[in-house]
């Protein structure tokens, strides 16, 4: 928003100046219309080449103030403003001296020049010195502003960028801490599920066959959890680690075999998928995944033993997504954090959709949520 506001800044200044010196060069070649002994047209070209050189950047130094110098050295009193607009451009850049030089120069050699337009007569002699004082004076000022403007605006980013890095160092701090926390928490405590069911999964002989199963399929899950857990850990301490699970990248694990696992695990789950998955983005996929996921998960917590419905729509022009399920008995031995729905409406609006919950009906729970695919996705997935 600054940068916008200086470059407008910048090319309104650009207008002012332009406009300043066209009415330098009107005002010498009406001024050339007075001069005794056909000067007009001697008079007016100086002035056209001292506005091109002042109006051009590349000619402003050091060709333009030479060239208003003896312009107005030779031709005096209806040159002398275009001599204050370089003697103000050369106080604004910090050339106090040169632009002295140039107007004692210029006032210097007039005494000797053309006498029709001598700038040391009676009438002309108060306004010979007061504007080029005042253009270097007013230039000064203004220079000085500037360039205090931009030590300002410099120390502003500065500040910026530096806030911006204790934020960023706090930022890491703090997922550092919250790895360590979880890793203390979780850690420890799914290696014991893993090393217990995997003790007993050694004694399958002994054991009936669905009781084996379901240790089978707990050492597999806990397994799995650890994985995850240290890909995560390894993203919060380091966010540029590239995770190497397959479970942190569910667009490879599609919500078919999420749904097996938790028929596998005793839920019912009646699953109905229109379209293909590549029809809609990998995020979208991986959107679809998280959602089914903590459908699941709160169906077996809040409505134990329910049947579940999963409907998904890959086709465009949305990726649609409706999971329900009937009353049930809610689970004693499970505590919810109330985090899981927050994130999942936080990672559909961030793609442009939104996600609805609540309750339907006699009791009953549904999860649904939209995201519309982006603009250039045609029907086989790719991208015009």
């Amino acid at each position: 928003m600054a940068q916008v506001s200086s470059r407008e800044g910048r090319r309104w200044a650009a207008y002012g100046r332009g406009a300043l010196v066209t009415l330098c060069v009107l005002a010498a070649a009406l001024n050339a219309v007075s001069i005794e002994g056909g000067r007009l047209v001697p008079v007016i070209g100086a002035a056209l080449v001292c506005g091109v050189a002042l109006l051009v950047p590349r000619l402003r130094w050091p060709l333009a103030p030479l060239l208003v110098t003896v312009a107005t050295a030779w031709w005096g009193w209806p040159l002398l403003p275009m001599l204050s607009v370089a003697l103000f451009d050369l106080a604004v850049d910090r050339r106090a001296r040169v632009a002295a030089g140039c107007a004692v120069a210029a006032l210097s050699a007039n005494l000797l020049s053309y006498r029709a337009t001598s700038l040391w007569t009676a009438q002309s002699y108060a306004s010979t010195l007061l504007l080029p004082v005042l253009a270097v004076l007013v230039g000064l000022w203004l220079g000085g502003r500037r360039r205090l403007v931009q030590a300002l605006a410099a120390d502003v980013e500065h500040l910026r960028i530096e806030a911006k890095l204790r934020e960023e160092a706090a930022r890491i701090a703090e997922r550092s801490r919250i790895a360590a926390e979880m890793h203390d928490v979780l850690a420890h405590r799914l290696s014991l599920i893993a090393l217990h069911t995997g003790v007993l999964a050694t004694k399958n002989d002994m054991l009936p066959a669905p009781v084996a199963e379901r240790l089978g399929l707990l050492r597999t899950a806990s397994v799995e959890a650890l994985t995850d857990l240290r890909d995560v850990l390894g993203v919060l301490r380091d966010p540029d680690t590239t995770p190497t699970s397959a479970a942190l990248t569910p667009m490879m694990r599609e919500v078919g075999e999420l749904a097996d696992e938790a028929r596998a695990a005793g839920q019912h789950i009646e699953l109905t998928t229109d379209g293909l998955p590549e029809q809609a983005p990998t995020t979208h996929r991986l959107a679809v995944y998280r959602i089914v996921q903590e459908a699941l998960t709160n169906a077996r917590k809040h409505a134990d033993g329910a049947p579940v419905t999963v409907r998904i729509d890959y086709g465009p022009p949305a990726t649609l997504v409706e999971v329900t399920n009937p009353p049930g008995i809610p689970r004693t031995d499970t505590v919810g954090s109330g985090y899981g729905l927050v994130g999942l409406r936080e990672r559909v609006t961030a793609l442009g959709g939104h996600l609805n919950s609540g309750p339907v009906g006699a009791g009953a729970w549904r999860l649904a949520a939209r995201i519309p695919h982006p603009a250039g996705i045609e029907q086989n997935g790719t991208r015009t």
